[in-house]
C-alpha cells in the first residue's frame, strides 16, 4: 500500500498541475476571443503602406481613417540627454524591401551610416501592428547605435489635429502612461520643465542610464510599465505602443507619442532582435493590459498591479 501511495501521490500532483495549465490556457484563449470579438465589431481591417519614411496604418473604422508614424525618425548614440541633437543622431536610410499584395505586411531595411543594418518585418493583426526587428553589425567596428525613434502622430486620432486647433499640445490631455501602478493622464504629477530642449516629457525605465535619452525634460520617476497611449476623440478607441527592449517613453512636440526601442550598441559581428507593438483596440483598458502582458511577458511583473 505504501508503494501504491508513493506512486499515486506524485501522479495526482502532476495531474492537478496539468489541469491548472489547461485552465490558464483556456482563460487566455477566452480573453483573446472576447477581445477579438470587440475588435471585429469595431471593423479594423488594418492595411499598411510605407513611403518617404512614413508608415501609414489605414482602416475605415479608425478616427480619421488612418494613423501615420514617422518610421523611423532617428537612430541615436548614448550620452544624448544633454547634448546637441545633431551630435546624437546617426544618419540612416530606409528602403522598402517587400510589401504584400493584401497590404497586411511590409519588410523594410535601415542602413546606418556606420554600416549597421536593421531589418523590419511589420505585420497587421487583429489588435494593431506587430514589429519584429533584427539589428546586425557586419562591420569591423563597434556601433554606437543605442536607441531609435518611431514617432506616432496622434493629433487626428485624438481630434486635436492642426486642421482643428492651433494648440500643438491639446492632444496631451488624451494621453496616458503608467505611474505608481496606475494609469496617469498627461500632464502627470511632478511634470518636469527644464532641459536642453523644451517642452516635452521623457520617462526613463529602470535599467536605462538617464544620460542616454532624449534631451527633453526628464520626469523624476520611472514608468510602471512600458505602455504609452491615448484615447480617441470619440472615446471608442485606444492607441497604445510598447517595445522590448525600450529606451524611453516620450511625449513629443509634433502631436506625437513615442516608445523608443533600445538597441544598446552592437559589437563587431553582433546580432540583436527587438520587437514592438502598436495597439489599435476598443476602449477597454483592462483588456488592453491583459493583451499587453500576453504580448510582453517580460513586462508582466511591471504590469500586474496596474489599473
Amino acid at each position: 500500500m505504501k508503494c501504491v501511495a508513493a506512486i499515486a501521490i506524485p501522479f495526482l500532483l502532476v495531474l492537478v498541475s496539468l489541469l491548472h495549465l489547461c485552465a490558464a490556457e483556456e482563460a487566455f484563449s477566452g480573453h483573446k476571443a472576447e477581445f477579438g470579438e470587440k475588435v471585429m465589431q469595431q471593423s479594423n481591417n488594418f492595411k499598411l503602406s510605407w513611403d518617404a519614411s512614413i508608415l501609414t496604418v489605414r482602416s475605415p473604422g479608425l478616427p480619421g481613417g488612418e494613423v501615420k508614424i514617422w518610421y523611423l525618425e532617428a537612430y541615436c548614440r548614448p550620452g544624448s540627454s544633454d547634448r546637441n541633437w545633431h551630435e546624437t543622431v546617426i544618419g540612416h536610410k530606409t528602403e522598402l524591401i517587400k510589401a504584400s499584395g493584401d497590404g497586411r505586411s511590409l519588410s523594410l531595411r535601415c542602413t546606418l551610416k556606420d554600416g549597421v543594418t536593421v531589418d523590419h518585418v511589420i505585420e497587421a493583426d487583429s489588435t494593431g501592428v506587430d514589429f519584429r526587428l533584427t539589428a546586425r553589425n557586419p562591420t569591423s567596428r563597434e556601433s554606437e547605435a543605442h536607441w531609435a525613434q518611431p514617432c506616432i502622430r496622434v493629433g487626428v486620432f485624438t481630434g486635436t489635429g492642426s486642421d482643428v486647433i492651433d494648440d500643438k499640445y491639446a492632444y496631451m490631455k488624451h494621453c496616458f502612461i503608467y505611474l505608481d501602478g496606475k494609469q496617469a493622464m498627461l500632464p502627470t504629477r511632478d511634470w518636469a520643465t527644464e532641459a536642453r530642449y523644451t517642452p516635452g516629457q521623457v520617462w526613463v525605465p529602470e535599467g536605462v542610464p538617464r544620460e542616454d535619452v532624449n534631451p527633453r525634460p526628464r520626469h523624476k520617476d520611472s514608468p510602471s510599465n512600458g505602455l504609452i497611449g491615448c484615447i480617441s476623440a470619440d472615446r471608442k478607441w485606444i492607441l497604445a505602443t510598447a517595445w522590448e527592449p525600450y529606451q524611453e517613453l516620450f511625449q513629443g512636440v509634433i502631436r506625437c507619442i513615442h516608445s523608443d526601442f533600445r538597441i544598446g550598441g552592437l559589437k563587431v559581428g553582433e546580432t540583436k532582435t527587438i520587437r514592438g507593438k502598436l495597439y489599435l483596440v476598443p476602449n477597454d483598458i483592462s483588456a488592453l493590459l491583459k493583451q499587453y502582458t500576453i504580448d510582453f511577458p517580460e513586462h508582466a511583473d511591471l504590469a500586474k498591479g496596474d489599473k
